[in-house]
């Protein structure tokens, strides 16, 4: 994937993230850790495997935020996004 795209993905990302963080039954320190990051989208200064990290990071807070366990669908997402989160920042 081009840093292009990747951005494209990021930012859409976001989007998502806000209205999940809208509604009532989603706990907003969900995204803490993707906001401690500091990488937005909008910071095409930043390296493509920083954008690379943060996307995944945020993928699984999203996945969190729409599983009700461990083992649905979203909770296998939530898990594998969360060991290629560990995996891209050990390539930071």
């Amino acid at each position: 994937m081009h840093k292009d795209e990747l951005l494209e993905l990021h930012e859409q990302m976001v989007t998502i993230m806000e209205h999940f963080s809208e509604r009532e039954e989603v706990d907003e320190s969900l995204f803490e850790p993707y906001h401690e990051l500091s990488v937005d989208p909008s910071h095409v200064h930043k390296s493509k495997s920083e954008h690379k990290h943060a996307v995944f990071v945020l993928g699984n807070a999203l996945a969190t935020a729409m599983t009700e366990d461990e083992f649905s669908n979203a909770g296998r997402v939530g898990k594998r996004m969360e060991e290629l989160a560990d995996d891209a920042e050990s390539k930071l």
